[in-house]
Order: structure tokens, then C-alpha cells, then sequence
């Protein structure tokens, strides 16, 4: 269980689009749309748990044609976003939005996010800890999962707000948008070169 814990931590620490769009929202639209954003992308992944559990996700992945359309659909998608975010100017991502992302938008995120599907993948198939109970195994992981994932994410919104707050000039603000923008299309270089 603590190998699985250690794996969580470190898998969730790292940054991919759903905790640097999280930093991204707060920055640019504070707490309250920050928080209903990350509520979004905390069902998703739930959401994407259970069907990495369940095997949809493996046979919806097994299908080359549908693996490819899914996967074009999401490196466009945050590559869209990363566009966003490194020409937002000044300011830390979606400056020039006028509404915020909501909880729809969290939830629609983690379904096209490659790192969501590649963690829970590994999270859940391996690092087993109770052979005599695979069910009760998978609630707790979901348990620790979620006691890991939900504090992680609410940091990255308090950096998000934080670098709101500092009112940093232009320039180091338009270095932040690049620097999470390139983390962006790093996740989806990644999930291309798992083709």
C-alpha cells in the first residue's frame, strides 16, 4: 500500500493539463470559478478511474481507428490550450476569456487527457496489496487516490491565485504562460510517442 501511495504522489505531482489549467483558472478568475473547475476535473477523473476498472477504457483503447481519432481529438485540444495560455499576455492563462471554465469543462477535460487515462492505467493495475480482495482493493485505492489528487489540486489553484495576487511584471507573468504552455504540449508529445 505504501508503494502505491508513493506512486500517487508522485505520479499526481507532476504537472499535466489538469493541474496546470486548475493554476491557469484561478489566476485568471480567482477561488470560487477555480474551485467548481476542479470539482469538474475531480468527477472526471473519477470518472475515468472507473472505466480504466471496469475495462471500457481498455476496449474503447483496443479499437486502433477510435484510439487515434481520441487521441488526435485530445493532442488538438491541449495543443488549443496551450495556444491560449502562451499568448495570453501578462497575464497567467485565459486572460482573454470572458467566462470561466466550469464544472462541465473539468469533467470534459479529464476525458481527453492522456495523462488521467496513463496514471489511473498504472495506478490500478498494478501495485497490488490485497490478493484475497481485489474489490475492497480498488475502493481503497480510489480512497487514497482521491485523499492525494484533491490536495494537490487545490495547491496548484492556491499557486494559480498566488500568482494573481503578486502582480509580477509582464514579462515574468508572460514566462509563466510559456513555461505552462511547454508543459502542455510536453504531455501531449508524450502521449504520441506512445503510439
Amino acid at each position: 500500500m505504501w508503494a502505491f501511495t508513493t506512486a500517487v504522489f508522485f505520479l499526481l505531482i507532476t504537472p499535466g493539463p489538469g493541474v496546470l489549467l486548475v493554476a491557469g483558472v484561478g489566476s485568471g478568475f480567482g477561488f470560487g470559478p477555480g474551485t467548481r473547475y476542479l470539482w469538474g476535473l475531480c468527477a472526471g477523473n473519477f470518472l475515468v478511474g472507473l472505466a480504466v476498472v471496469s475495462g471500457l477504457a481498455a476496449v474503447v483503447l483496443a479499437t486502433p481507428w477510435l484510439r487515434m481519432v481520441l487521441l488526435i481529438a485530445s493532442a488538438v485540444y491541449l495543443c488549443w490550450l496551450a495556444w491560449r495560455i502562451a499568448t495570453s499576455g501578462g497575464r497567467v492563462a485565459f486572460s482573454a476569456a470572458e467566462r470561466a471554465p466550469g464544472f462541465r469543462n473539468g469533467i470534459t477535460l479529464q476525458f481527453i487527457n492522456p495523462k488521467a487515462y496513463a496514471v489511473n492505467a498504472a495506478l490500478f493495475s498494478g501495485f497490488g496489496f490485497m490478493t484475497g480482495d481485489l474489490a475492497l482493493e480498488i475502493v481503497i485505492k480510489f480512497l487514497i487516490l482521491n485523499a492525494i489528487w484533491v490536495p494537490i489540486h487545490f495547491l496548484w489553484l492556491w499557486l494559480g491565485i498566488t500568482l494573481r495576487r503578486l502582480d509580477l511584471p509582464a514579462r515574468h507573468m508572460r514566462a509563466i504562460n510559456i513555461l505552462m504552455a511547454l508543459s502542455l504540449v510536453g504531455v501531449v508529445g508524450l502521449a504520441l510517442l506512445s503510439l
